[in-house]
Formats: structure tokens, sequence, C-alpha cells
């Protein structure tokens, strides 16, 4: 079967290398090739279409395109993180330190990106507003170049990529600032592990193996990230280990969370962040959590 990572082969993503190294998915009788997602949306449509079997996808971003109709035939199977990861990126040369600070500012940011979905609602909720910020499409590889070159002020980005940032702005005295999402829209999660709605149904056992392998996976990579990473760097030998291994240590804090175990999905905190996007009328009226995760078949406390 196949998985796609959530976006290119950044340290965040190598969990899923380390539950094929470490032998995890061959524990549950799954022979899984790992292949390079490209973002929320290719990942969303390789499932629908069946040319992938299993992604991470940020849970907004798909709660949002689903309950706009713009996807159709995947759910979510588990939480990858517990808190949302999206945020939004700048240096301490900028003045940037509080949302509000964002007015006047330019953002950089992939057309499309989860961070420009949520932006109004994170706006909203954090009391600035949205129409003082220019957003300047920045393909996913320049962001960081053009932050350091100052051609933005800030830009969207997990908030684990703070040591990318860092090593693209040059090092020294410019450190990364984050401004997580997850600080003004706390009940959101951060990835789902996203399946086709065919695969959950039709074969529920073998979509628990695979989710139960990938956070085998995440445990043993959020707890031993330096080897973690040279596990990456085996399977991506253009991988920064010392990167690839700060990325894992600000990612554990996100994956997991104030949940006993990893991976749950809860279905009452499903159905708050619903009505948060209603609420600031991001998705219609009327949604229900089963709408959007497979809940007799996710993790449980």
């Amino acid at each position: 079967m196949t998985y796609l990572t959530a976006f290119n082969t950044f340290g965040r993503e190598a969990y899923a290398y380390v539950a094929k190294e470490k032998g995890f998915f061959a524990e549950q009788g799954l022979d899984v090739d790992i292949q390079v997602g490209t973002g929320s949306g290719e990942n969303m449509a390789a499932l629908a279409s069946g040319a992938a079997q299993f992604a991470p996808v940020d849970s907004t971003g798909y709660m949002l395109t689903k309950a706009k109709g713009d996807i159709a035939g995947i759910t979510a199977i588990a939480a990858v993180q517990q808190r949302s990861m999206v945020g939004i990126m700048t240096l301490n040369d900028t003045g940037i330190t509080t949302p509000k600070d964002l007015e006047g500012k330019k953002l950089g940011d992939q057309a499309g990106a989860t961070t420009t979905i949520l932006f109004p609602l994170y706006a909203k909720l954090a009391g600035f507003d949205h129409t003082k910020v220019e957003i300047i499409p920045t393909g996913a590889g320049d962001l960081g170049p053009a932050l350091g070159q100052k051609k933005v002020d800030a830009i969207g980005q997990f908030v684990v990529g703070q040591p990318l940032i860092e090593k693209a702005a040059g090092g020294g005295t410019r450190k990364a600032v984050s401004l997580a999402f997850s600080d003004v829209i706390t009940d959101l999660y951060g990835h789902f592990l996203l399946t086709s709605d065919k695969i959950a149904t039709e074969q529920p056992e073998m979509a628990q193996k695979f989710a139960t392998a990938l956070l085998k996976g995440m445990d043993y990579a959020i707890n031993n990230p330096q080897e973690s990473a040279e596990i990456l760097a085996k399977a991506v030998p253009e991988t920064d280990v010392e990167v690839a291994a700060a990325e894992m240590v600000i990612m554990k804090t996100y994956t997991v969370g104030d949940a006993p175990k990893l991976g749950i999905v809860d279905q009452e905190r499903v159905a708050k962040v619903i009505a948060i996007l209603e609420g600031a009328e991001a998705i219609p009226a009327g949604k229900t959590p089963a709408e959007f995760v497979k809940i007799d078949i996710a993790p449980k406390a």
C-alpha cells in the first residue's frame, strides 16, 4: 500500500520512515511504500482516487475542504498530533511578537495553504483585522528565503519549522518567532491520518493496523529524535540531521498534548471544532463528527 507524507520529507515526517525501518509496519503484516506528499489538497485527491491509501492531512484544512463539498470519499481514522501545528513564523528583527503586530505587514504563504484558509478565523479570534495584512503568494520552497531576505515580514509555517527557518535566515542572532494558531484556537487537532471511505468501511482492521504501526513510529521518533533523524537521512540523503532532530523535539509537545495516548480522536472535541468553524462561518451549519471521522475505528482513551 502507498502512504504519502504530509508535505515533502522534512524532519517532522521522520516517524513514517521510522515505522518502516523499525519493522512496525511489518509487525502488522503490512508492506508500505512511502512516497513524498505535496500538500493537503493533493494528498486528499490521491486518497479519494485510490492513488494512495493513507496520508496525514492538517485536520482543520481537511474539515474545511470536506464541509464545503470540495472533496468526498475520505475519512479520518486517527489524530497524528493532538494540537494544531499550523502557525505563522517571523524573525526577531521584524518587531512582530503578537498577532496584532501582523497588521500592516506582508505575510508570505503558499497559495491554498491551511494557514491562508484559517487566517481570517485566526485573526477574528486573536482580535486583529486580517484585511490589514497583505498575503503574498509564495512557493513552499521560497518561504524561508523570502523571510530571511526580508521580502515578507512573516510566513505561513508549521511551528515545527523553526529550526529550518532559522537556518534559512542565516543563523546568528536572527531567531524565529512562532505564533501558533493553537494558542488562539485551542481545540484544533494537528494532522489527521486519512484513508478512503472504502478502506475504513470494508477493511477497518487493516486501517487500524496501519494506524497502530504509524503511531508506534511516531512514539519512537519523538522519544528518539536523533536516531529518527538519522533513519530519515538513510532514506532521504539530503536531510539535515540536526534540523530534522530539532523538528522532532518541537513536535513532541504537539503530538502528545493532554491525551493519555497517541492517536486519540474524541467525538466531543471534534464537535467543538465543528462549532468553532460554524461560529466563524467557515463551514455550513449542521455538520456532525461522523462526517469527518470514522469514530468506531479511531484510537480511544
